[in-house]
């Protein structure tokens, strides 16, 4: 474990990076600014290694952090619709951050602040940090805990266990962008994606799923056969058009049949994977959450050229990002697995990216 010192907050909390590593000399550096993975080091077919996520050239500026890179997003990822929900007869109203809409748990989310580091290895780290009741707008003290750990077959496991003094709801996810040919090499549009999933929420102009689930089936959204990002993601088509690419939740199959990863008593089904051609990289997704959020990095740059890591200028599609969750809006819809985490019990979820080469 390389552990630095790096800076402080300007109310005086210490910012650290943290270096774990496997026996194969995968790597991945983390800060304890929002439990956020900053770089990730892994071997192409030659032997090469590369950092294949996004990240920000300062480790300060995880602080602010608008595109998320690498955070684990906290109390709760993606959209909930109209910034309120109802919970045991009760309304809350959120923060409106995206358009009426409530995204990634407001202006003053878990995942912008520093974090405790309860313990530290050569291999995991494991972040804590507590969140007031009415924090962020969400009911209940809780107690979020995020393990991050690298084995010796190249997995990265994330780990998400939280506890609440009073009903609640959670959905934390991970949500560092992807691009297997290393982070400053340009696009992603040509990386080939195949996601377990033959459904996915629809979500209109205004990003909100509203309980339909539509057929991936003939539509641009079918990556039941593995196919390149870019092969269809300028077609005229309305989900595509409102989101200028792809900002979807996708509806996991879970089929008891598909390929598990059992770790430590828990069972996850392989969701889906993404590879790179031309280096070889591979990265296999597993998890038992419902869904996983494909967001193409459409929103990027939008404006101007974001700075990230040894000054390579990020635009759009130049990472993926493959989110686990519930549902967006999941809390507002009553036939979507709803993300309440009752008192005094324990909620626990497991990601898991697999690379591998060849």
């Amino acid at each position: 474990m390389n552990k630095n010192l790096c800076g402080k907050t300007p109310t005086g909390e210490e910012i650290y990076t943290y270096e774990i590593k496997n026996a194969n000399g995968t790597t991945a550096k983390l800060t304890n600014i929002g439990a956020c993975l900053t770089e990730l080091w892994v071997k192409d077919k030659t032997g090469e290694f590369a950092d294949v996520v996004l990240g920000h050239k300062d480790i300060p500026t995880y602080l602010e952090n608008p595109c998320c890179f690498g955070a684990s997003v906290a109390p709760f990822a993606n959209r909930i619709g109209g910034a309120s929900f109802t919970l045991n007869g009760k309304t809350y109203t959120l923060d409106k951050n995206n358009g009426e809409n409530n995204l990634h748990s407001g202006n003053n989310p878990l995942h912008h602040k520093v974090w405790e580091t309860l313990i530290e290895e050569d291999d995991s780290i494991r972040f804590a940090i507590d969140k007031a009741d009415m924090e962020c707008g969400f009911p209940g003290n809780v107690h979020f805990e995020v393990i991050y750990t690298l084995s010796d077959d190249d997995s990265l496991i994330m780990d998400y266990i939280i506890t609440s003094d009073s009903d609640t709801i959670v959905n934390p996810t991970n949500h560092s962008y992807f691009n297997l040919a290393g982070h400053g090499s340009g696009n992603i549009l040509n990386q080939v994606l195949w996601l377990n999933a033959d459904g996915f929420t629809p979500a209109g102009a205004d990003s909100i799923p509203h309980g339909d689930i539509r057929k991936v089936q003939g539509t641009p959204f079918d990556f039941t056969t593995p196919k390149p990002i870019g092969q269809d993601i300028n077609e005229d088509y309305d989900e595509l058009n409102y989101e200028r690419g792809y900002d979807h939740n996708f509806v996991l199959s879970r089929d008891v049949r598909a390929p598990q990863y059992d770790i430590d008593e828990m069972t996850m089904y392989e969701i889906g994977s993404l590879s790179d051609p031309k280096s070889g990289r591979r990265m296999t997704v597993y998890t038992e959450l419902p869904g996983v959020q494909v967001y193409t990095g459409n929103g990027i740059a939008d404006k101007e050229p974001l700075i990230g890591k040894e000054n390579v200028s990020y635009g759009r599609y130049q990472g993926v990002a493959l989110e686990t969750q519930f549902f967006p809006n999941a809390v507002n819809v009553d036939s979507f697995e709803l993300p309440v985490l009752g008192e005094n019990n324990t909620y626990r979820s497991r990601t898991v990216y697999r690379f591998s080469c060849g």
